[in-house]
């Protein structure tokens, strides 16, 4: 009921950018918060950035990472700034929200858009 399209991974050098968006599409009824999770190989999925009015990032990418959001397009964008070898994960979308035919709030993921960090 909800598609959660994610796109722009890729490979990246050390210290180099790159801008993931996600696009929701489907019968959405409300949307409380969008957000960003990464899991990296061998770890668990972990919270990168979120916004449900107020934007709040894990302290791990702050100041390198802005996250953006286009409610017209039901779309949110995460820029990616002085990436580290560490960065290196799948990077998940997010929607805490409704459909026409939910009764209550529901997380929905999309499938994911791997990133690489390497030189």
């Amino acid at each position: 009921q909800v598609q959660l399209v994610e796109s722009g991974g890729g490979l990246v050098q050390p210290g180099g950018s790159l801008t993931l968006a996600c696009a929701a599409s489907g019968r959405i009824r409300s949307i409380n918060a969008m957000g960003w999770y990464r899991q990296a190989p061998g770890k668990q999925r972990e919270l990168v950035a979120t916004d449900g009015g107020s934007t709040n990032y894990a302290d791990s990418v702050k100041g390198r990472f802005t996250m953006s959001r286009d409610n017209a397009k039901n779309t949110v964008y995460l820029q990616m700034n002085k990436l580290k070898p560490e960065d290196t994960a799948t990077y998940y979308c997010n929607l805490y929200g409704r459909t026409w035919s939910t009764y209550r709030d529901t997380d929905y993921w999309g499938k994911g858009t791997l990133v690489t960090v390497s030189s």
